[in-house]
This record gives structure tokens, C-alpha cells and sequence, in this order.
């Protein structure tokens, strides 16, 4: 009979011996068989079934839906991330991104605070149309929008604008609460004094903890309000972080604010490799947009074939937003053209798509676009 190759090896039937004697003795691995793939999966679940334990009344525009886990366990996430959370309005199954703005230590449940937005279809439905015990799907917290203590340095200065403030309570939350060692400043626009959301918590914190302050920005005061108003201008960062050299800038909002605010930092002189962004979603009126061509008008409508089926697409709402209308629903995650889920081949036509959007190179090559931040400017044929 031929020897087997295997007992030639070096150390191949010692290594044999020990395995059997780690069997007979009961301290092998094969009871232990299928644990990592369920450890993985249960820190990092596919889809998550979250029910609705209180809605928080924060403002007259805002509120937070309080999410339990409904099999009772929600895997962990860094202070900054998001879920997506599908609903259905109307009939129609769509999702939107929310950023958790409790604080990664509290493991009970979930805070998403939903400001409603004029003509907003999800926010109204979120605001209005939900009670405790609604339950929803949702994807598990991601993001990149958080510190990272080996390359952010302990110096922190956040800039949100309206309901970008999500992220940094929970970020503010945490620090405090644990007593880290972080210094946190943040900088937070709103439209008027009834807009700002976690008032009372803001000031109560900075007047607790010494390694935060704040400072609010009202951009249409009303008579008589005497604090800071107007935009968060460069000499308005500058007056309140001095030079910002060193520190670690975060910045979530609009995009109108998004916009304005990296201009202002460019003005200080603060390094793009020290600014970090987090974008809420498409532009509110794409045509405003560097690059959208005149011809284009917002209400122009388009047939897009997706799948050899025909759909009808308007020039200014997101490729995604006309195919759920149709009952075409795409696996989606940020819905602001980061994550790559949505990604679709674009086989003819073209397509407007705004500046931040992180296609990769081989997207550009092979002709990917992501659908949730993609606008028809004449008719196409998609393919998923």
C-alpha cells in the first residue's frame, strides 16, 4: 500500500496524536463548531426588528422614537452611527438614515430623534403616524462618523446645524457620563429658538462638566433675543475655538450648512485631514447644485428602465425615491451615496450626480452609480 504523503511531513503525525488526545479528553474545538459565524452575526445582525417603547416629545417639529430590541438584544455601536429604518407610507416600502443619538453605554434601546421637514415624507410619518408598539425593520448601526482615539486626539469640536445635532449628543453623552478624557466643544445652528433640540440637556451638561461647552447660533432670531445669531461664520468658529490648529472638527448638518461651513473652515486654514463630515441625506433642491445642467428643469420626467421594467422618474428627486414609488425597493443603508449598497450598472442614458458622492474607481470604470443620489437627466436603462 502506497504511505501517505501526510506522514512525511515534519511534526504531521505528532500533531495527529495530540488531536486525538484533546478528543478522548473532551478539550478540542468541535463542540465549539459554528460559534464565531453566531458571535458575528449577533454583533453584526443582517436586520434588526425594533418596536417603539416612547416617543419624546423634544420641540413642536421634534421627536425621538425610543427603539427596543424586540427578541429583546441590540448589538453595540459607536457613539456618531446610524441605522436605516424601514417604513412603509402610503404604500410604499422606503427607509430612511437615522444617527442614534443615545448614548453606546446605554444597551436598553435605541434614541432616533426625526425632525419633521417641510413636504417631508418620511419625517411626517415618523412624527405623526407612529405609536408605541409600531415595530420596524432596521439595518444594524454603521457609519464612519465617530472618534477614534489613535488618530482624533482628545480635542473635539463639533459644528451641527438643525437635526446634525443626533450624532454629537450621543457623543456628548457618552464622554460625560463615563468621564472620559476628551474636550468637546460644540457649535450648534438653528433656524430660531424654537428649533433647538436637547436645549435643556445642552446647558445643564455644560454647566456639569468642564471638558464641554457650547455655544448656539440662531440664524432668524426673533425681537429682543440678545445671544449669538446669524451663520456660523469663520470669525463666529474662531471667536468661539480660537484658531481650531490641532483639533479634531466634526461637521453634520444640511446640506446648504454643510456647504457654507467647509467654506468658512477653508478660510481658517483648517486641513482637510482634520475636518470629518457627515452628510444628512441628498441636497434639497439639486438643481442649486454646481454642475446641474440648465436645460434640466426640477420636473422634467424621464423613463427609466430598471430591471426591463418601465418606470417614470423625475429629474429632481433621487433614482431611488422613483423606483420604491414604483414598488421597486433596493437594499440601502445611508441613502447619501457612502455605503455602496445601492449600487446599480447604468446601461444608457445619463445621470446627475452632486459633488461627496464616494464612488469607487472601479464604479467609474464599469459604470456603477448609487441610485440614492442619482438624478435622471434624460431617459436610462438601469440594471441591478
Amino acid at each position: 500500500m502506497r504511505k501517505s504523503i501526510k506522514n512525511e511531513i515534519e511534526g504531521y503525525v505528532e500533531i495527529q496524536q495530540e488531536i486525538e488526545l484533546l478528543r478522548k479528553n473532551n478539550l478540542g474545538r468541535t463542540s465549539e463548531k459554528g460559534q464565531v459565524s453566531r458571535m458575528i452575526d449577533r454583533l453584526h445582525p443582517r436586520s434588526l426588528s425594533l418596536t417603539v417603547a416612547r416617543i419624546l416629545q423634544e420641540t413642536g417639529s421634534t421627536v425621538t422614537l425610543r427603539l427596543v430590541a424586540t427578541d429583546g438584544y441590540l448589538p453595540p455601536f459607536q457613539a456618531g452611527q446610524y441605522i436605516n429604518l424601514f417604513t412603509e407610507v402610503n404604500g410604499i416600502r422606503t427607509s430612511r438614515p437615522y444617527s442614534i443619538s443615545s448614548a453606546p453605554h446605554q444597551t436598553g434601546y435605541y434614541d432616533i430623534t426625526v425632525r419633521q421637514v417641510a413636504d417631508g415624507f418620511v419625517s411626517s410619518h415618523l412624527k405623526s403616524g407612529i405609536n408605541p408598539g409600531t415595530r420596524f425593520e432596521a439595518t444594524a448601526p454603521a457609519g464612519q462618523f465617530y472618534h477614534n482615539p489613535l488618530f482624533h486626539g482628545n480635542d473635539q469640536v463639533f459644528i451641527a446645524g438643525g437635526s446634525g445635532i443626533t450624532p454629537f449628543m450621543s457623543m456628548i453623552r457618552e464622554t460625560t457620563d463615563r468621564g472620559l478624557d476628551r474636550r468637546m466643544h460644540l457649535i450648534y445652528g438653528c433656524r430660531t429658538e424654537d428649533d433647538i433640540v436637547f436645549e435643556a440637556e445642552l446647558k445643564e451638561r455644560s454647566a456639569a462638566f468642564p471638558n464641554f461647552t457650547s455655544s448656539i447660533v440662531i440664524s432668524e432670531p426673533a425681537a429682543g433675543y440678545t445671544g449669538p445669531a446669524g451663520f456660523i461664520t469663520a470669525d463666529r468658529i474662531r471667536s468661539s475655538i480660537g484658531d481650531g490648529q490641532g483639533k479634531m472638527i466634526y461637521v453634520c448638518g444640511p446640506d446648504a450648512m454643510y456647504q457654507f461651513v467647509l467654506g468658512e473652515l477653508e478660510k481658517l486654514g483648517i486641513p482637510k485631514r482634520r475636518i470629518r463630515v457627515e452628510i444628512f441625506g441628498p441636497p434639497g433642491d439639486i438643481t442649486t447644485q454646481p454642475g446641474w445642467p440648465e436645460s434640466v428643469k426640477k420636473g422634467d420626467t424621464f423613463t427609466v428602465m430598471f430591471n426591463n421594467t418601465p418606470v417614470q422618474a423625475r429629474a429632481g428627486e433621487p433614482l431611488m425615491n422613483s423606483l420604491e414609488r414604483s414598488g421597486l425597493v433596493l437594499p440601502a443603508q445611508c441613502r447619501s451615496g457612502e455605503c455602496s449598497l445601492c449600487r446599480t450598472r447604468l446601461i444608457s442614458g445619463r445621470v446627475f450626480q452632486p459633488r461627496g458622492v464616494k464612488l469607487r474607481k472601479s464604479d467609474r470604470t464599469f459604470g456603477y452609480i448609487h441610485p440614492c443620489v442619482a438624478y435622471p437627466l434624460e431617459d436610462l436603462e438601469l440594471k441591478l
